[in-house]
């Protein structure tokens, strides 16, 4: 039993020992205490049977995974203690790896579809498109335009030119033009700073 060495470079977990013993005494046809101390393995390890239960801890990881698909092993460790149940982090570490929940794909969340309305009216000023242009002039100073469009003929309603234009102008715009033509049923705006803020909600 000379050539059996154990390397010292990695330390091996007891149920790894356990296997290695079993190994030897098929192989090599040695009683079980001699593989033992060949292994440095104790006789009472060899022969220690698990009565470890994880059912319990199994069912509920599932039933959060299917419940919180987008949370992971330290989010569900705290619902496990805040419902009461008893178990150690390192338990539901390792039933969390044995059912392969570190490897779940990212689910991408999907954005509530939006009401598809027609892109050309079917009358004058019942939709107005709004949005801004840029350019530059020969000092190299930035302008922008503010056009507002009649999406049934393409009128070009109104077009304001500033140097800056906050939410503020916006909407005094908005007011004096629904002034002169009424107002539309609709106004198509990008997402631009000028078109979400307060202001321009209220």
């Amino acid at each position: 039993m000379r050539y059996l060495k154990v390397s010292s470079q990695k330390k091996l977990k007891p149920c790894q020992r356990k296997n290695m013993v079993a190994y030897v005494v098929e192989v090599h046809h040695i009683s079980i205490s001699r593989a033992c101390r060949v292994l440095s393995l104790p006789n009472y390890m060899y022969y220690y049977m698990t009565v470890r239960d994880d059912s319990e801890t199994i069912a509920k990881l599932q039933e959060l995974a299917a419940n919180y698909p987008t949370e992971g092993q330290d989010l569900y460790y705290g619902r496990i203690r805040t419902q009461g149940y008893k178990w150690n982090y390192k338990r539901v570490r390792r039933v969390y790896l044995l059912l392969g929940l570190n490897h779940r794909r990212k689910v991408k969340k999907r954005l509530p579809e939006r009401a598809k309305n027609p892109l050309r009216p079917s009358a004058p000023l019942e939709m107005w498109s709004v949005d801004f242009m840029s350019d530059v002039l020969i000092n190299q100073r930035k302008f922008r335009t503010l056009n507002v469009i009649d999406d049934f003929n393409w009128e070009a309603i109104a077009i304001k030119v500033a140097h800056s234009m906050p939410a503020i102008r916006v909407t005094a715009l908005l007011e004096q033009i629904i002034c002169q033509y009424d107002k539309p049923k609709c106004i198509r705006s990008n997402n631009g700073p000028e078109f979400v803020s307060k202001e321009f909600s209220v």
